[in-house]
């Protein structure tokens, strides 16, 4: 009975509040295309910019949202993906009371980004996670996280915007496969500009390898050489990367 008692507060579903909303562009990644308040999401393969993508919109409702442990956090680039600043708690460096500083936040905010100050014991996992369910607080971790509700890990990233040699990197196109428990066990694949040459987030088409050229008059000799040549004024060819 005692073991019972113990175990029941991990036993209680989530809070039944709305879902913390995401940007059109990411609610592919989530089985109920937004984030379900007391939930686990783990980031894994992108660095910071997906996890504050998922706080965009979410701040910019009013949401209270708190990065914890990002040393160094770009709050120039945060804001503009978009995160109101105005709405964001940052505690650089918590050290090794990163798990306290966490369950304090959970109480006061609706989202926590969360950089874990060492390995993740599946004791500090459980309890935090206990925390985050009973507050209602959507808790996004930077790396896994034993029993996450969503997994989230970035497969490939491609900058764009650099010509032949030089340039400027304009946009970066991220390629994220989502799975987790229960409704987000399905597997799912989105592409995304993260961010997009005007700096916002939004979904990408899928990349495709250049197609051959099967032109006939391209067949003779030098054909292909003299095709490659710029004619006149025109655009010099565009350079994929």
């Amino acid at each position: 009975m005692k073991a019972l008692s113990a175990l029941a507060p991990q036993l209680q579903p989530a809070p039944s509040g709305p879902l913390v909303p995401v940007l059109p562009a990411l609610e592919g990644l989530l089985p109920e295309r937004g984030l379900r308040p007391g939930a686990v999401v783990s980031v894994t393969g992108g660095g910071t910019a997906l996890l504050l993508a998922l706080a965009v919109a979410a701040s910019s409702s009013g949401v209270w949202c708190a990065a914890l442990g990002f040393e160094g956090l770009g709050l120039l680039g945060a804001a503009e993906l978009g995160v109101d600043l105005s709405r964001l708690v940052v505690v650089e460096a918590p050290g090794k009371w990163w798990p306290e500083v966490t369950s304090a936040l959970a109480d006061g905010v609706g989202v926590v980004l969360l950089r874990p100050g060492g390995p993740v014991s599946g004791q500090v996992a459980e309890r935090l996670t206990t925390v985050a369910r009973r507050s209602g607080c959507v808790l996004v971790v930077a790396g896994p996280w034993p029993g996450a509700r969503v997994r989230l890990a970035v497969q490939a990233r491609t900058w764009a915007g650099l010509g032949q040699g030089r340039g400027r990197l304009r946009a970066r196109h991220l390629v994220v496969a989502a799975g987790g428990r229960g409704s987000a066990a399905r597997e799912r694949r989105v592409e995304l500009w993260l961010p997009d040459a005007h700096g916002a987030v939004r979904a990408a088409e899928p990349l495709a390898p250049v197609p051959e050229l099967h032109r006939p008059e391209l067949h003779r000799p030098g054909a292909v050489a003299a095709a490659q040549q710029p004619v006149g004024t025109a655009r010099p060819p565009l350079a994929v990367v």
